[in-house]
């Protein structure tokens, strides 16, 4: 069994989103082993089919340069690329994310362009599940997780490969203890 623990980014503007429809921008991941080692990483920009101009709210938030979007894949050729980096329908895994948003969004990529989402599945929450280990009133940001499990946060916030890695810090210090 392995563990691909991911994030993704996207498109987003301050207040409601046009028609009310985000579309992934970006898909960053690591990959770890059953003891927790890691293994590799994916990182990829996605080209939005709706609205491929980034919001200003959108570029400031993530940091991600519009011309680097421009010159990106579009979701299906970069899904299929994240699909065979996990090993779909060859490796057993487990995604885990920080929260619901991602696995529900690309879910919601995968019906607009027409894609299979049975993959997505096999997924853990770690955010909530962090919340019930600790004993939370409330669930609890990412940064802040990494901060009160005496980690060090690495990168620059709100960028997919970024968040992945910081995530997977927190899968790996609680390894023993996820629900799967």
């Amino acid at each position: 069994m392995k563990f691909i623990v991911y994030d993704i980014e996207a498109t987003c503007w301050e207040g409601r989103p046009p028609g009310l429809v985000q579309e992934t921008l970006e898909i960053g991941a690591c990959e770890l082993d059953a003891y927790g080692r890691i293994n590799g990483y994916f990182s990829r920009l996605i080209k939005p089919t709706l609205h491929p101009q980034m919001s200003h709210f959108c570029r400031n938030l993530t940091k991600i340069d519009q011309q680097e979007v421009n010159r990106a894949r579009d979701f299906t050729r970069v899904v299929k690329e994240f699909q065979d980096w996990i090993g779909v329908g060859y490796d057993e895994y487990l995604l885990a994310s920080w929260g619901d948003f991602d696995p529900e969004q690309l879910g919601a990529d995968c019906r607009m362009h027409r894609l299979d989402d049975y993959w997505l599945d096999e997924h853990i929450n770690l955010k909530a599940q962090y919340r019930d280990i600790k004993k939370l009133p409330k669930k609890r940001g990412l940064k802040s997780a990494v901060k009160h499990e005496g980690l060090t946060w690495e990168g620059e916030q709100h960028r997919a490969l970024t968040d992945a890695k910081n995530t997977a810090k927190i899968f790996q210090a609680l390894i023993d203890v996820w629900q799967y």
